[in-house]
């Protein structure tokens, strides 16, 4: 009976958490991006969910009961002089003049850099597009509207986003300069605070984009950080979209990718999570129109207590689509890994060819993963395959390096570092690619 009590008392607590941090991202929306219609209506779906807990299937392997514990506020934008605070912008010589940094979720344009890019692109902030009537209106008939945007997270997200970086590319514009999106969570002395930072990015017709999105944080308090990213492809449009998450341990991060794909449009997504106390990563695909293709390459490495769990869901709908996905885990000491991916083939979707793998390398006794990859296929001519492994590093391997004067420490770290780095190789963006192989190394010296 006492068992039941306090669960009835957790999950009273948790509805009342759910209403007051509603009540705290939507305290002081900012003036130019009222959006009322769309704000009221995400409030209405925030108010009709309850806090995820183990009882929800979608989150029954992933325990976020410490989120809790924070007597979160709103971020606010910070001055010059706390500016100076962040750590130096990542160097990426590709992206040095294409350049767009969120603090707190709101555009800093001190730090940021747009010289690079055809005055036909639209990069920037949401807040100063707004200026723009004809641009504005474009903006809200796509902003909220992606698939999945009534998941409680995303919603509280819609409810009280004070910004947003908005990324346009026209009709057969090919963007050679890749752009680089960061992200960083800043907090003062020891106050929690809720960071939500939101993205909005359209490639039109014939057009192709490379996106890098990375995400910070900085200082001594906690900070939950809810992003959300709506991705829209039209026709034979193509994206290459890497995702960098390496935040403090101090951090919580949970994150929507929402992505819609037009006829013929490719969509490639490399994501790494490194950082974080507890990270949360949910993918949504959805193949609208034929011989769309779509391609999902993802590494987690964990150590300590973190918790790293990966959701993707993949939507075909039409004929002659294509989806590959191969998700990494390394984890290390007692953390937790999860993936869990689902493949949907509707009955209209023949012809098509999808596979999934998640492969999972456990270096503790301690450690543990969750793994749910899954198919549920309507249509009767397909070609789909999926599954899983789990293991620790071989014996037999480690032999037969140490057979070539090879350490048996150092034997380790090389069968580590080529587990990762079939995921880092997918990264085109060679100043990445070589930063994250010097950090996968020096982790391997575990």
């Amino acid at each position: 009976m006492g068992l039941q009590v306090s669960e009835n008392g957790m999950a009273k607590a948790a509805e009342t958490y759910l209403s007051r941090l509603l009540s705290v991202v939507a305290a002081e929306p900012l003036t130019q991006l009222a959006l009322p219609e769309l704000r009221q209506a995400a409030r209405a779906l925030v108010q009709e969910q309850s806090f995820p807990s183990a009882r929800d299937e979608e989150w029954r392997f992933s325990d976020i009961s410490e989120l809790l514990a924070l007597e979160l506020e709103a971020a606010k934008p910070l001055s010059e002089k706390n500016l100076e605070a962040i750590a130096p912008i990542p160097n990426r010589p590709e992206t040095q003049n294409s350049r767009l940094v969120f603090v707190n979720g709101v555009y800093v344009e001190s730090l940021s850099s747009r010289s690079g890019l055809p005055q036909d692109v639209t990069a920037g902030s949401l807040a100063n597009l707004c200026s723009q009537p004809e641009l504005k209106s474009q903006i809200e008939q796509r902003l909220g509207h992606a698939s999945g945007h009534n998941e409680v997270f995303t919603a509280l997200n819609t409810a009280g986003f004070q910004d947003a970086a908005v990324i346009w590319v026209p009709r057969q514009v090919q963007l050679s300069t890749p752009i680089q999106l960061v992200h960083y969570a800043l907090t003062e002395a020891q106050t929690a605070v809720i960071s939500q930072p939101r993205c909005l990015v359209l490639a039109e017709t014939g057009s192709h984009l490379t996106l890098v999105e990375e995400y910070y944080s900085r200082g001594q308090g906690q900070t939950f950080v809810n992003a959300v990213m709506e991705v829209w492809l039209e026709a034979n449009a193509q994206i290459d979209h890497v995702r960098l998450q390496d935040e403090a341990k101090t951090t919580f991060h949970i994150a929507k990718t929402a992505v819609t794909q037009a006829r013929d449009s490719r969509y490639t997504c490399t994501a790494v999570d490194l950082g974080s106390q507890v990270s949360r990563h949910h993918l949504e695909i959805y193949q609208t129109g034929e011989q769309t293709e779509t391609r999902l390459y993802g590494l987690s490495a964990i150590a300590g207590d973190q918790l790293s769990d990966t959701h993707s869901l993949i939507s075909l709908s039409q004929p002659h689509g294509s989806a590959d996905q191969l998700h990494k885990c390394i984890i290390s000491d007692r953390a937790h890994a999860v993936f869990s991916g689902k493949v949907y083939v509707s009955q209209s979707a023949q012809h098509t060819q999808a596979a999934q793998l998640n492969r999972n390398l456990l270096l503790s006794d301690k450690s543990r993963v969750d793994t749910k990859p899954q198919l549920e296929i309507i249509a009767d001519n397909v070609k789909c395959a999926h599954g899983a492994t789990v293991s620790q590093l071989a014996a037999d391997e480690i032999f037969y390096l140490q057979s070539r004067g090879i350490s048996p420490n150092q034997a380790q770290q090389l069968l580590i570092y080529g587990f990762a780095m079939e995921i880092i190789e997918k990264i085109t963006i060679a100043s990445l690619r070589e930063s994250l192989t010097q950090q996968i190394t020096e982790w391997t010296r575990w």
